[in-house]
């Protein structure tokens, strides 16, 4: 028995060309990229381009105050996955002795006390740099015209500012000054224009040097003395999400560093595949190791679309993400996870059964962090599983992402987060506020991932690069939090295993498990959760049922927003695919 056949029909066709492809999570970006592209810029210079203009047209999901993770490899060396790490550390000042005396057990998820140190500006610079080929100033002119001119307001931004809306007014006065309109949130299709981000970009695109690299090193080091002025606003006590008041530890001396930098990819095989990840201060290896635990096992249970797949791929990926919050932190080696006996022992563990307890393993004899096991509420997080609203009201952000290919065989998936509007107050003077990455952090020295200064806070971003034959052909990635893996597992699965294409496994349903300790601010767990796109099917789903899952149906087209771009070397093509759902996700190139 095989996998369920592909869909005959898709939402939309896999866009296929020569010249380049670019797919993100809004169609301005995607837009953006793709002009650069017609440009004759490669897929690097056609993605920081794409950033920027995120910064504007996804402002709840992303920011410049935020973080990011990319992966990529050049078209000079194919078999070289390449990560871009744009996570920035914990500031000097971020100790868990200090946030004790504040009173906290848990770091908040909104307040400049919860900011690491910013990096996704400096790791879009730094891309552009050595791996680009054009002027900055061009690169940022489509950001700067949005910034200008404005951009149409999501449904979603006009909902999450109307839900901190008394918080801007009673708490975050910049912040209400920079996204209420006479005290009000913007209705949807609004334009919204944010002058103060526009002449921050300016004055980066005005910096000036001996060379191209020379201007963009230079626009770094611009970037880290704005940044000053947002450490010194956010010192003032002023609201968190714990309802308390706190000022940021976060100082000019912390953000004047330029934290982006290059690493070597983690990876293991499946099937007749290679699969590229950042390594365990990013989630990307849980994915990993689910991967090669699926590995061993017959194709028939791997399909997602059935009873006896689902529950693997959600037993499996309960698994994974239990070795991810006990062992994972910034300086740990992913390899014991990975190893073959390990896998072995893990893929043992699976059960016909639903687990309704948290079991991470021992790889190479580690003793698992016992992280605190607190409840999920009653109510579901809006039935989807993302970061993005829980019901008391409080909001919380979430991702974007962008993947380009070019003519050449560049590829690149990039995933930026943090900085949402949301996050902390705006800073006067530059539209935008800093992150709070470091709420994934655990006030406690016995975590791998602890809160350390000069650490990196264990990240959820995750974007994938897939190798076949020792070259890269796919990038891909997907907003979503803690599910960013989780929803491409069953696209790879369904690409990889099933024959799907890229836009057939994209709009396949998907699923997600809840049973993992959030990684964001209040750090909860859910036993035994699913939740499930109701095209699943009834029989699926009280299958999934009868085995002990707890079913959250979330709708018919409620979870991933995956997108996806890559290269068909046999045929001398590019292609590219983009997620419907919520219909603000597109491909475009030719």
């Amino acid at each position: 028995m095989g996998f369920t056949p592909p869909p005959e029909f898709t939402t939309r066709p896999t866009l296929v060309g020569t010249l380049g492809m670019a797919a993100s999570t809004h169609w301005i970006a995607t837009a953006a990229a793709q002009g650069v592209l017609e440009r004759d810029g490669n897929a690097f210079d056609a993605a920081v381009a794409g950033g920027f203009v995120l910064h504007l047209a996804e402002p709840h999901l992303n920011g410049p105050g935020g973080d990011l993770v990319g992966v990529f490899a050049t078209a000079e060396d194919p078999g070289r996955p390449v990560v871009l790490m744009g996570q920035g550390p914990a500031p000097a000042g971020a100790t868990i002795a200090h946030f004790r005396a504040e009173g906290l057990d848990l770091v908040p998820g909104a307040g400049g006390l919860a900011a690491a140190i910013p990096a996704a500006v400096d790791a879009w610079l730094l891309l552009l740099r050595d791996h680009g080929t054009m002027e900055l100033a061009d690169v940022l002119a489509p950001a700067i015209r949005c910034a200008r001119d404005g951009v149409p307001v999501l449904p979603t931004t006009a909902a999450v500012i109307d839900r901190v809306a008394d918080l801007f007014r009673d708490h975050w006065p910049t912040s209400a000054t920079l996204w209420l309109d006479d005290g009000e949130a913007p209705h949807a299709g609004a334009l919204h224009r944010n002058p103060e981000y526009a002449g921050v970009l300016e004055r980066l695109a005005a910096v000036d040097g001996p060379d191209r690299r020379g201007r963009i090193d230079a626009a770094r080091r611009e970037w880290g003395r704005m940044l000053g002025a947002a450490a010194s606003f956010l010192a003032a006590p002023h609201r968190h999400s714990s309802g308390t008041d706190h000022g940021a530890v976060i100082t000019a001396a912390d953000v004047a560093s330029q934290p982006a930098r290059f690493e070597d990819a983690v990876t293991a095989p499946f099937r007749d595949r290679v699969i590229a990840k950042a390594g365990a201060w990013s989630q990307g290896p849980a994915l990993l190791e689910a991967l090669r635990v699926l590995d061993g096992l017959p194709d028939e249970v791997l399909d997602p679309s059935t009873e006896a797949g689902a529950h693997t791929v959600v037993e499996t990926l309960k698994l994974a993400l239990a070795d991810r919050d006990a062992h994972f932190g910034d300086g740990v080696d992913p390899a014991a996870l990975l190893d073959d006996d390990y896998i072995a022992v893990r893929a043992g563990e699976l059960g016909e059964r639903a687990s309704h307890e948290w079991r991470p393993g021992r790889p190479a004899g580690a003793e698992p962090f016992p992280a605190p096991l607190r409840r999920t509420g009653g109510d579901a997080v809006a039935g989807t599983g993302e970061p993005t609203v829980v019901p008391s009201g409080e909001t919380r952000g979430d991702t974007c992402h962008i993947d380009v290919v070019d003519r050449w065989g560049n590829l690149i998936a990039v995933t930026p987060s943090g900085g949402w509007l949301q996050s902390s107050p705006a800073v006067p003077g530059l539209g935008f506020c800093l992150g709070t990455r470091l709420q994934m952090t655990w006030l406690d020295e016995a975590a791998p991932s602890a809160l350390r200064p000069g650490a990196r806070p264990r990240t959820t971003l995750s974007p994938t690069l897939v190798l076949r034959g020792g070259r890269a052909e796919v990038a891909m990635g997907t907003p979503g939090g803690d599910q960013q893996d989780q929803w491409q597992l069953p696209m790879l699965l369904r690409m990889i295993v099933g024959g799907y294409s890229a836009q057939q496994a994209i709009d396949a349903p998907t699923l997600h498990t809840t049973a993992l300790i959030d990684s964001f601010w209040p750090r909860t767990w859910d036993p035994a959760g699913v939740v499930v796109e109701d095209r699943l099917g009834d029989d699926v789903i009280a299958g999934l049922i009868g085995r002990g899952h707890d079913v959250v149906r979330a709708g018919d087209w409620r979870l991933g927003r995956l997108s996806a771009v890559g290269l068909d070397r046999d045929a001398g093509t590019v292609w590219a695919a983009a997620n419907p759902r919520g219909m603000q996700g597109y491909a475009g190139g030719r």
